[in-house]
């Protein structure tokens, strides 16, 4: 029997794990296959290997992994192979599968255009957009964010987009900041790219609001969350899964 595995990333922060749980039920319509199961690599509960024990013990004997992460790092190359070798090992009878990550995507630069829409004036046409990724250390992650911010450059009026990491990469967030803040225009828009809300996503609005009370013209836009763009691009991933069948990478 075919079963789905979404594999999230996990956080402490109980509104983040609400959230990915919407968005991934939401996509899991718009996929048939009715045995399926989320779980977390870390922090939250269940973790991979109770949740694939859960869909073993009701008939799974096929498991589609889908990792539910933006784009292709750490996580994805190394963190959730381990655990499903591991799990292997247990359950040697049941065939994995492999999902990839969302990626590059024009419908997910689509997604940024309506988050920058949201809240910015049509009229305003010399916005300097700051698009900020996570980050890792895969060289993969910084070519990724700068071919989404080229593509953002086509599809907005802003003068200008930057790009900045959190973690692992430079430049960093806060001189992102003091570059695209130092730029002529009316205003920057910090744009995250990041899938749900969280720890990151509470500084960095904490930031913003204190450039603001300095005199800043500044604004942040939502995260992607589970705007359709997302919802239907992750079930595409799925669907992907199913139909391809992609074997898990044999690590040495």
């Amino acid at each position: 029997m075919q079963a789905v595995l979404y594999v999230s990333h996990g956080s402490r922060v109980e509104e983040t794990r609400k959230e990915a749980v919407a968005c991934i039920e939401k996509a899991q319509a718009y996929v048939n296959v009715p045995l399926w199961k989320i779980c977390y690599l870390e922090i939250a509960s269940p973790n991979v290997e109770d949740g694939v024990e859960e869909l073993v013990q009701k008939g799974a004997t096929e498991i589609a992994v889908i990792p539910v992460l933006l784009l292709s790092a750490g996580h994805y190359y190394k963190d959730l192979p381990e655990e499903i070798s591991h799990v292997q090992q247990r359950f040697p009878s049941v065939t994995f599968t492999y999902g990839k990550p969302l990626g590059v995507q024009e419908r997910l630069v689509d997604v940024l255009v309506d988050r920058i829409e949201a809240v910015t004036d049509r009229e305003r046409t010399s916005l300097n957009l700051l698009l900020v990724g996570r980050g890792s250390r895969k060289p993969e992650t910084k070519r990724d964010i700068e071919s989404i911010a080229h593509k953002l450059k086509s599809k907005t009026h802003a003068s200008s987009v930057d790009v900045c990491y959190l973690a692992a990469c430079s430049p960093t967030f806060e001189e992102g900041l003091e570059t695209s803040l130092g730029r002529e225009g009316e205003g920057t828009v910090v744009v995250p790219y990041l899938w749900f809300t969280g720890l990151l996503i509470r500084s960095m609005q904490k930031k913003i609001e204190e450039l603001k009370a300095e005199g800043h013209s500044i604004e942040m836009t939502h995260y992607l969350q589970d705007h359709p763009g997302i919802v239907e691009a992750l079930a595409d991933r799925v669907n992907e899964a199913l139909q391809n069948k992609e074997s898990f990478p044999v690590l040495s």
